[in-house]
């Protein structure tokens, strides 16, 4: 039996290798995309994921538009790593198979949580704007929900934004100080998801004949040569897709439960994932932080993925 997930996403180059692994895996049944600002407006958020839809024949899954903007701060973007419009490579103009509904995501999220009572696994991959809103118009989410995954903080790692932020978090630092501390969340950060890298042998191994080759290629090629050289990796961290993975193989994270708190407020702590390890505050556990990952498992699944839906595609007339 599949298991039901709805993925919360700002399509992103790592968003895109996170959907195909997603949609490509007969263990997931994608109930549907809700899209939110974050590595670009949630305009062309919400276009690329329709566009990745089509690429990949999925128009059967339905998608919400979301957040524009982020609770209280200002909204930034991150097309200068993403590409123009928050995604590289070619993929088709959208149609009317993938318009969004009428039904903003926030509500998507909570009618779905609603319609599995118990059974979905939200993925949360970008900002979390709309699983903040979600929860504020049912606060009952959590307990509705099987899991809420999410990609975003770094709890015991250095940030990717600020020194102790990590992009997703740093974006919407109030939606994310809201889920975490409200929702019981497990989150997959930078301590593991840094090193999500696809090997360069491997993707050089793509070949490029296609549109969809081409692109996914560009898309697990996104860092630039200082990008590399600042984190001394060889190629690009796929963030997303190990939350991915670990749907799929549930023993590829581990992870240990603590007491959190997400810093909303002046520069330095925007953003930043607070984890009392050491117990000083005698707060109650409310999450868990993934600590450790099984990096050949990981490139296993989303390999495996990867190749599944371009043959698929190739195979299509």
């Amino acid at each position: 039996m599949s298991r039901p997930v709805l993925i919360d996403t700002d399509p992103g180059c790592d968003d895109a290798v996170a959907l195909l692994a997603a949609l490509e895996h007969a263990s997931l049944e994608v109930v549907g995309l809700t899209t939110v600002h974050g590595n670009a407006s949630v305009d062309d958020t919400t276009r690329n994921a329709r566009a990745i839809l089509e690429a990949v024949d999925r128009t059967d899954v339905p998608v919400s538009r979301g957040a524009d903007r982020p609770l209280l701060v200002d909204l930034e973007t991150s097309e200068e790593i993403h590409g123009e419009g928050g995604l590289r490579g070619e993929l088709p103009d959208p149609g009317a198979a993938t318009e969004p509904g009428d039904v903003h995501a926030a509500r998507r999220i909570v009618e779905q949580a609603r319609a599995h009572d118990g059974d979905l696994t939200l993925a949360a991959i970008g900002p979390l704007t709309n699983v903040a809103l979600a929860h504020a118009m049912e606060p009952a989410l959590p307990e509705l929900l099987d899991e809420l995954i999410i990609m975003g903080g770094a709890a015991f790692a250095s940030g990717n934004v600020t020194p102790l932020a990590e992009a997703n978090f740093h974006s919407d630092p109030h939606a994310a100080r809201r889920v975490v501390r409200d929702c019981e969340p497990t989150i997959v950060g930078l301590d593991v998801t840094a090193r999500a890298a696809v090997p360069p042998e491997r993707v050089d191994g793509i070949e490029r004949d296609g549109p969809l080759e081409r692109s996914l290629y560009e898309w697990l090629t996104y860092y630039d040569a200082d990008r590399l050289k600042r984190y001394g990796i060889e190629s690009a961290a796929v963030h997303d897709a190990l939350v991915i993975a670990e749907l799929i193989d549930d023993g590829v994270l581990e992870t240990r439960s603590y007491p959190m708190e997400v810093g909303a407020d002046g520069d330095l702590t925007r953003g930043a994932l607070v984890v009392d390890e050491n117990d000083v505050t005698g707060a109650a556990e409310n999450g868990e932080v993934a600590l450790e990952a099984n990096y050949e498992r990981y490139r296993e699944l989303v390999s495996a993925s990867l190749e599944r839906v371009l043959e698929r595609i190739e195979a299509e007339p």
